[in-house]
């Protein structure tokens, strides 16, 4: 099994940032960000290719969820030191995982967090206020799988670029704790084409 290291969302934003500028250097503003709690619009969905979180999958987790084609997870490789907290800790929640998308043709990664035991919605608020230079914050009531979850959608202000792109995430109560699902991409283009694997992870997800 593999592991990373460190999570690409310290070291990923100013080489990803560096390439949207020439993938957004004309200066365009993203669409508003959807509601929460809603899927995105899309053609079709698509099927899960496999599964991750249960036994002899790449990442450990409170949960399981099926993965879209060619998506490819990692463990983060000793999550808790404190060494590494500011790459590794966001609010109260702490990354286990990581999916990247590059496979799959998409520049951008699905992100498992989790946090203590406590309601979902306290844990994914303190995970977005956690964040830098957000705004336009809407969280909503929704399902995954058949569990109830909490969903946020939000734009992030990219200094670099001086652009603002559109992330979104929703987080699930277990036995275990509160899991979180996140999913940034380079710009909001990539945001919103990754969103049916995003949906895939939401309505397949299951408690373990």
């Amino acid at each position: 099994m593999r592991k990373r290291a460190l999570p690409i969302r310290a070291a990923a934003p100013v080489a990803l940032a560096a390439a949207g500028l020439l993938l957004t250097g004309c200066g365009t503003t993203p669409a508003p960000v959807a509601p929460a709690g809603t899927a995105a619009p899309k053609a079709e969905g698509p099927k899960a290719a496999a599964t991750l979180g249960g036994p002899g999958s790449a990442c450990a987790l409170p949960v399981s969820f099926g993965l879209a084609e060619k998506w490819e997870p990692e463990a983060i490789d000793d999550p808790e030191n404190p060494e590494f907290a500011a790459l590794t800790r966001q609010g109260p929640a702490v990354i286990r995982c990581e999916v990247d998308a590059k496979p799959a043709g998409h520049i951008g990664y699905l992100r498992i967090w989790t946090a203590d035991k406590g309601p979902a919605r306290a844990a994914l608020e303190g995970f977005v206020k956690g964040a830098k230079n957000t705004s336009k914050v809407a969280y909503g009531e929704t399902a995954a799988g058949a569990l109830p979850a909490v969903e946020v959608a939000y734009t992030v202000s990219v200094e670099l670029t001086e652009e603002s792109k559109e992330e979104r995430a929703f987080a699930v109560s277990t036995p275990k704790g509160v899991v979180i699902v996140h999913l940034g991409g380079l710009d909001s283009d990539e945001h919103r084409a990754m969103i049916p694997a995003y949906e895939l992870a939401k309505s397949t997800l299951k408690a373990l």
